[in-house]
């Protein structure tokens, strides 16, 4: 019995031996194995916390985004292969073409000057309004109808400028015109800027010229009955009676017409040492040309910037001589020059030669292209958004920027042109810069 206790209490401690030695075995790699798994879980949960901040930011960011884009206006939305659109509206064809097709060049050579936004590339609208309202209205409510639109160069013309205010207004798309100068323009509303001098601006300066500096006291006040030349002409007309000098005379035309001896007799009977006339080239070159048929040869005419340029010099020839002109053309600059010269190897002729407005055209794509590439951002969908409403403002409050026509600085009507125009007579048929 002993020895089978004994035997049984052997073969007891074998098999502890055997099971413990196991067991220390399967507990050895234990610590081989806990430094890398500890390692690879840190390794991975800093994998998985880059990404996880990424992607709050990402959700973050395009919530944001979202947001500017819920806004009032919403976005201009343009897709990878389509453009950012710039429209420019004006008469390309009829009798004030010139005015369109000079200022539409000019930003067709200064939208080609644009690097791509974020990879999406810059087009140009230049649409015929022929000079009507009508057809300004009608092409602005096509542009507001494209999520690619983004912005007016323009319109050309005061008039039309005055229709298409309220249908911008409303789409928050904003308007930065080179040439628009009718006073009334930039009141009571927030899309419409310009960086030429206003109309108001212009007249006083004109009728202070003709009392303090020409010294004329008689006076007559004509003008074409539309928004552009008939507002220069009232202003002229009550800067002229502030200064205490009462016009002779204050007659309207019908323009497009070819005979205005009737109105000009009507003048003549009032004995005027000088006729100031608001309008455009057309009219005032056969006003010019008639004013001998009435009486009243050598008379000279004091025109606005929408008559200044060659195309009068050519109309009337000799009977321009002693005309006097306004003009916004700005110094010369490096800048300027090297447009002049792209302008002429473009053209065939020299800039300012149609109009005083080529400058100002350049200027108003880049400087709305400046505002743009500050507001528009690229989303992860890849498509570019531009905010409407922020882009309104943006435009609005645009300051110190750098262009060929000088400093643009927008006041809080939309006003960006704080200085006044200059003053040229035509002598041995060139327009030179008028003296006292």
């Amino acid at each position: 019995m002993k020895k089978s206790l004994l035997f049984t209490i052997s073969i007891f401690l074998v098999f502890s031996l055997i099971l413990t030695g196991c067991a220390k075995k399967a507990e050895e790699p234990a610590p081989a194995t806990e430094e890398p798994v500890t390692e690879t879980a840190e390794k991975a949960a800093e994998v998985t916390t880059e990404p996880a901040e990424s992607s709050t930011d990402s959700t973050s960011a395009s919530a944001d985004e979202a947001a500017r884009c819920d806004a009032d206006g919403a976005c201009a939305i343009i897709k990878p292969g389509e453009t950012i659109k710039l429209g420019i509206a004006g008469p390309l064809t009829g009798e004030y073409a010139m005015y369109g097709v000079d200022i539409s060049d000019s930003e067709k050579l200064s939208i080609q000057d644009l690097e791509p936004l974020e990879g999406f590339e810059w087009e140009l609208l230049a649409e015929d309004s022929v000079g009507s309202s009508e057809a300004a209205v009608s092409i602005a409510s096509k542009w507001i109808t494209d999520p690619t639109f983004v912005a007016v160069a323009g319109n050309v013309l005061t008039g039309e400028s005055a229709a298409v205010i309220p249908i911008m207004e409303k789409a928050y798309i904003p308007m930065l015109s080179p040439s628009a100068t009718g006073a009334n323009l930039t009141e009571d509303n927030a899309v419409f800027n310009r960086i030429v001098f206003q109309d108001a601006t212009q007249g006083k300066f004109a009728a202070e010229f003709i009392v303090n500096d020409l010294g004329y006291k008689k006076i007559a006040v004509l003008h074409d009955g539309l928004d552009y030349g008939k507002g220069i002409a009232d202003k002229v007309r009550d800067t002229l009676v502030d200064l205490g000098v009462e016009p002779v005379a204050y007659e309207a035309l019908t323009p497009g017409e070819a005979d205005y001896s009737a109105v000009l007799t009507a003048i003549a009977s009032k004995s005027p040492e000088i006729i100031y006339y608001g309008g455009y080239t057309a009219e005032l070159s056969v006003i010019a040309n008639q004013l001998g048929q009435v009486g009243l040869k050598g008379i000279p005419v004091f025109s606005d910037d929408g008559a200044f340029g060659q195309e009068f010099l050519e109309k009337a020839g000799e009977n321009a001589e002693g005309c006097y002109g306004t003009t916004s053309i700005p110094a010369d600059s490096e800048a300027k020059l090297a447009f002049d010269a792209k302008y002429e190897a473009a053209l065939g002729y020299k800039a300012g030669t149609k109009t005083p407005f080529p400058w100002f055209s350049y200027d108003v794509v880049q400087a709305l292209a400046h505002v743009i590439q500050q507001t528009a951002f690229l989303g992860e969908d890849g498509n570019l958004y531009v905010p409407r409403a922020e882009l309104v403002t943006a435009v609005r409050t645009l300051s110190g920027y750098q262009g060929l026509t000088g400093e643009i600085t927008c006041d809080e009507v939309g006003e960006c042109n704080a200085s006044g125009p200059t003053f040229y007579v035509v002598k041995d048929g060139a327009w030179v810069v008028a003296s006292n």
